[in-house]
């Protein structure tokens, strides 16, 4: 009995993380004050390198282990994470991008992007505090 409800704890865990909204978010004072998923796919497939200060964009995203990550790809990039492993190693072999800074969750981003102003990432929705200022959510 304790291992169906430890095996259904788990599948209901897992399944709120993926399941979960996503928050596309800047520094509160980046000068974007939105973005289609189409300018963020953009910029994490690194096709659009600065904000519009000329400043260079620095990505965060999350583990791969984290569902997040893959549903992000999925909706955003429409990609899975194996494809997007494989772009961003022929952009890297041919010197043509650097991929984003990897953080463990979604507090780990908020509080990265929160200290710096042409920094970007994507976080559960629910981990959205004043640090952060959010371009565009996308729902499940």
């Amino acid at each position: 009995m304790k291992n169906v409800i430890l095996s259904l704890l788990l599948f209901l865990t897992f399944n709120t993380v993926v399941l979960a909204d996503i928050a596309v978010v800047v520094h509160p004072d980046n000068s974007l004050s939105s973005a289609s998923i189409n300018n963020v796919s953009r910029i994490f497939l690194a096709k659009m390198k600065v904000f519009g200060n000329g400043e260079k964009i620095k990505l965060f995203d999350l583990e791969e282990t984290n569902p997040l990550r893959t549903l992000f790809y999925q909706k955003v990039l429409n990609k899975s994470a194996g494809q997007v492993r494989a772009y961003w190693t022929q952009l890297i072999f041919t010197g043509k991008g650097k991929p984003p800074k990897v953080l463990l969750d979604s507090e780990e981003i908020v509080e990265a992007v929160g200290h710096d102003i042409n920094s970007i990432g994507y976080v559960n929705v629910e981990a959205v505090n004043d640090s952060v200022k959010v371009l565009l959510t996308i729902t499940e």
